[in-house]
């Protein structure tokens, strides 16, 4: 890990090279034909990249019903411990995002009635990514808060396996969740055929869920078309630590990102110099015992840091800056610290509360914005999939009372059709 203090170089030094780069201009170029075949060609582009892409040459766009029943079932059967933690971590984050939605309202301003509507949005896709790994937190994460904000036509779309079919974790977890419709593509094809539609996949209104870069790219390009939850960049974590915290402890919680991918990040802020250096050993020792030892050294090795700055408050500037997609607190009175935090997609406050937890069953969303987004973006919540629609009503006597500044206002800007709607009414 490269190691960093801010007692030689500045702050804003040390925020430049911690601060990742969004240039994904090469990975558009790729993923900008695969859009306009699908959006030409339909389904015989899907079925075309999917051959091409994943090896699949499957007549069936669908995961029937009675393979999802099957795959919840057999779960439950042979592994009844991760069936069971994915029923608990179903009702978590339910009750979690239940505390979420939006309501409509009204005001009454003496002849004139406002208010606001809310509604879901009617349909929504859900990416899932496919490859050796299967992701059931994914599922949750992204199907709970459409759910719950009443969206009724929820599609998962995920890459199939060799035998063209949905990972079995996969089909399991959207049955738990009633989820109907899994589309069997992945990658800039699967995006292209959820924001335009084609003969077997129905056009979207907004899509959600990770990807590698080239899907992040094709959500850049179609958003417009249809919304998009974020561009969620490669995972990090932040630690703020103290003398307090367990090297040990913390060493595991960079590495849980680590392993993420190798361009993750992993960065360690502390005023201790025994924590600092006891937190290096321990990376490396615990880094030879993980199954995904490449892609976690590669992390460390190019974008993790430990930084060591005068005082907490100096790390805490810093992490505001960063502005982390999880920022750890792991010192003494975490929670004196809280109101503190400007920046950052989730707060994990104390030792007790590793960000892995997040990530499974704590209740709070898992999709979070990265690469300093949190700045002025927000988690995955029930308002994702929800919309507002103004209202507004007066009567004839609020509206002679108002109609004067309105004429004014338009007239000086030059609108001269919108003043004449005004006094169209009075004349």
């Amino acid at each position: 890990m490269k190691w960093m203090q801010t007692a030689e170089q500045s702050a804003e030094e040390i925020i430049k090279q911690l601060t990742p780069s969004l240039d994904e201009k090469e990975a558009e170029s790729v993923v900008q034909p695969i859009i306009e075949a699908v959006r030409s060609q339909g389904d015989a582009a899907v079925r075309a990249y999917t051959q091409e892409f994943d090896g699949v040459d499957s007549a069936e766009f669908y995961a029937p019903q009675e393979a999802r029943k099957e795959a919840a079932a057999r779960l439950e059967k042979e592994d009844p411990a991760l069936y069971d933690a994915i029923q608990l971590s179903i009702r978590r984050v339910r009750a979690y995002h239940e505390k979420q939605k939006a309501t409509g309202w009204w005001m009454q301003d003496d002849g004139a009635l406002l208010g606001q509507i809310v509604r879901p949005l009617k349909r929504v896709g859900v990416y899932i990514p496919g490859g050796t790994a299967a992701y059931p937190s994914t599922v949750i994460m992204n199907v709970i808060p459409a759910q719950v904000a009443g969206v009724k036509e929820i599609v998962i779309a995920t890459p199939p396996a060799a035998e063209g079919r949905a990972h079995d974790i996969v089909m399991a977890t959207a049955h738990c969740l009633g989820v109907e419709r899994i589309f069997l593509a992945g990658g800039a094809q699967a995006i292209a055929a959820l924001a335009y539609g084609t003969e077997s996949c129905p056009a979207v209104d907004k899509i959600t869920g990770p990807g590698n870069r080239f899907v992040a790219a094709a959500k850049r390009l179609v958003y417009g078309q249809v919304d998009i939850d974020m561009i969620a960049g490669p995972s990090e974590i932040l630690i703020i630590a103290d003398g307090s915290a367990s090297a040990g402890v913390v060493a595991a919680d960079l590495l849980s990102q680590a392993e993420h991918d190798p361009h993750s990040r992993a960065i360690l802020l502390t005023n201790n110099t025994k924590l600092a250096e006891e937190t290096q050993n321990e990376v490396k020792r615990q880094l030879a015992l993980l199954p995904r030892k490449e892609i976690a050294e590669k992390a460390i090795q190019n974008g993790s840091a430990i930084v060591m700055t005068k005082d907490l408050h100096e790390a805490m500037q810093i992490s505001n800056r960063l502005a982390p997609e999880h920022l750890s607190l792991q010192v003494e009175a975490p929670f004196d610290w809280v109101p503190a935090v400007e920046n950052a997609g989730s707060v994990f406050v104390g030792s007790w509360t590793p960000e892995a937890l997040g990530d499974y069953l704590a209740g709070p969303n898992h999709t979070l914005p990265t690469a300093g987004t949190a700045r002025f973006s927000s988690p995955l919540s029930v308002q994702d999939f929800q919309k507002k629609t103004s209202v507004s009503y007066f009567t004839e006597e609020k509206f002679l009372e108002l109609a004067d500044p309105v004429v004014r206002m338009a007239t000086k800007e030059g609108l001269t059709a919108h003043a004449r709607a005004v006094m169209a009414r009075r004349e």
